[in-house]
């Protein structure tokens, strides 16, 4: 919940910006696969493909933009860094799933 309250209450807030573009465009993609996944395969760690395939791009992306940190408005900067924290640890969570999905981990969770 807290993952998906800060990508879209910054999304929307930045919506001005490419990156809340980006965050809103990456959580309704992530959201599509994953319901895709989901009515295939249930509720298994092939979910966390949705995050991988929409919130990686977006994480390169911010972490790109972050590189000029001393150029970007304080709250901008603060989302961006808090966003791109967050989806890395949920990204790290998600590849170790779907890696353990697809060494026969199919069970649902």
């Amino acid at each position: 919940m807290i993952l998906a309250l800060v990508n879209l209450a910054g999304g929307i807030y930045f919506f001005a910006t490419p990156e809340g573009k980006f965050a809103i465009a990456a959580m309704i993609g992530a959201m599509m696969a994953m319901q895709i996944i989901f009515a295939k395969y249930g509720f298994v760690r092939l979910l966390g493909l949705g995050h991988i395939l929409f919130w990686a791009p977006f994480l390169a992306w911010s972490a790109w933009r972050l590189q000029d940190w001393g150029n970007l408005p304080n709250d901008f900067r603060v989302w961006l860094a808090v966003v791109s924290t967050l989806n890395s640890v949920s990204l790290f969570i998600d590849i170790m799933d779907v890696w353990r999905f697809a060494k026969g981990e199919r069970e649902e969770m």
